[in-house]
């Protein structure tokens, strides 16, 4: 027998297989079974992005909670494609086992790769190989429906995965000095167009550089959110809930009291604190 048939997690999977079929039945659910893959669609995406808060915020219970709501949701649209006969959980968990097996020879076959970067170049080569028929751009697997931010990001690495990149840190860095001269000119010059593209320009070069410094922007981005959302808070409280009239004196010393108790006290008082550091 296969040792896989052994997994003592599978029985959990068939619970679970069980009990979204049972909600989609003629006596089921009547949310359940009103909904389509179309409509399943926004609630896959909103809990995979609160599946990745919760694993950003080093939450193991609420990590495995919405993990469960991300497996749920797919396993039911694989559910709906089954009442219509197109295909069922057992061909997606398939077809994804099998293109892993394909997509690592250094693991299921001869081939060998030491380093992460290798194994990307190689998954590249195989993904392309796959497709077959006429070849498609390095980018063209980048979903345009991805957050600006996300896509930024994506986008660098595909690029530098075909060799479209700087050796090292120090070029990303020196592009982020030349696109904030360029805003500065196109705000100076006052052109609404001009100063949109340049500050887009300067969000993409600063995506650029968080991935040469092994950062994820999307995360750095919420981190600073969350901290300045906490400071923000605590401002509010300090002056019973309402900010409307304080002086901008007050205002910065309440920040700096902020900052202080969240153990990231400044060494000045400046507006560029207030809004993001």
């Amino acid at each position: 027998m296969d040792a896989r048939a052994q997994d003592p997690r599978l029985p959990a999977l068939g619970e679970l297989l069980a009990v979204l079929a049972r909600l989609r039945a003629d006596d089921g659910c009547p949310w359940d079974r009103a909904q389509t893959p179309a409509t399943m669609a926004p609630h896959l995406l909103e809990e995979a992005v609160e599946a990745a808060d919760a694993i950003r915020r080093g939450d193991d219970a609420e990590t495995c909670e919405e993990l469960g709501d991300v497996l749920m949701n797919v396993l039911m649209i694989a559910q709906m494609a089954a009442e219509g006969r197109r295909f069922d959980a057992g061909d997606v968990a398939r077809g994804i086992a099998a293109k892993l097996v394909r997509r690592h020879p250094h693991v299921f076959g001869e081939e060998r790769a030491s380093e992460p970067s290798q194994v990307l170049r190689r998954w590249e080569e195989l993904k392309r190989s796959e497709r077959g028929g006429a070849p498609r751009g390095a980018l063209d697997g980048v979903p345009a429906a991805l957050p600006a931010l996300l896509r930024a990001f994506r986008v660098g690495e595909k690029a530098a995965r075909v060799g479209f990149d700087w050796p090292d840190a120090k070029g990303p860095r020196a592009k982020l000095d030349e696109e904030l001269a360029e805003l500065d000119e196109a705000i100076a010059g006052g052109s609404r167009d001009r100063i949109e593209a340049e500050l887009g320009d300067l969000l993409f070069s600063a995506c650029n550089l968080a991935r040469h410094l092994g950062v994820e922007p999307e995360t750095a981005l919420r981190g600073t959110i969350d901290r300045f959302s906490a400071r923000f808070g605590f401002v509010e409280r300090q002056f019973g809930g309402r900010l409307e009239g304080v002086d901008a004196a007050a205002l910065e010393a309440a920040w700096e009291a902020a900052k202080a108790a969240t153990g990231e006290a400044g060494d000045g008082a400046r507006g560029t604190e207030r809004s993001a550091d």
